[in-house]
């Protein structure tokens, strides 16, 4: 699984369209070729630029040169103000989104945090609680968009263990 790196990258991705929905997350998928070109073309209006972007002779395929899953996290500090937070959950959406790796198909996606985690109910910004929480909701938004794939071949859906921590009293 390739890691998703620069803006143009994400704003592909995101063009995309979206593919699956939770209560705080979005998937969004642009489809590679098998030669790492796009199937659906990246419309004019979000062309990247900006530092790092393309010149306009080179499309979205050039982005994505490897034919892989590729894979990009948004979490804004809109909706999770602490660092250690946001980063929290990115590595939750890396370990969910490398279970799914086998049933998801040769695209481009960016799971987005598109509302916050409420901070009465999750006190500390890297509880178990949280990660549980934010755990289940991954796994079911990579299910939802694993059944979603019409060429992959449908695997069963993997068991993810959840480490679960004892607090001594």
């Amino acid at each position: 699984m390739q890691r998703l790196k620069t803006r143009p990258q994400f704003q592909a991705a995101m063009a995309g369209g979206t593919v699956s929905r939770t209560a705080h997350f979005a998937l969004h998928r642009l489809v590679l070729g098998a030669d790492g070109s796009t199937t659906a073309a990246m419309p004019a209006n979000v062309a990247p630029t900006g530092p790092g972007s393309l010149p306009p002779t080179q499309g979205p395929q050039a982005l994505f040169a490897v034919p892989d899953v590729w894979l990009g996290a948004m979490v804004p500090k809109r909706w999770a103000r602490r660092a250690v937070t946001r980063n929290t959950i990115k590595r939750q959406i890396y370990t969910v989104g490398a279970t799914f790796e086998a049933r998801l198909p040769q695209a481009a996606h960016v799971v987005r945090l598109r509302t916050a985690f409420d901070r009465k109910q999750f006190l500390s910004a890297t509880s178990d609680q949280l990660k549980l929480a934010v755990r289940a909701e991954l796994l079911q938004l990579f299910g939802h968009a694993a059944r979603r794939t019409g060429g992959v071949a449908a695997a069963p859906a993997p068991q993810v263990p959840v480490p679960v921590h004892e607090v001594a009293p």
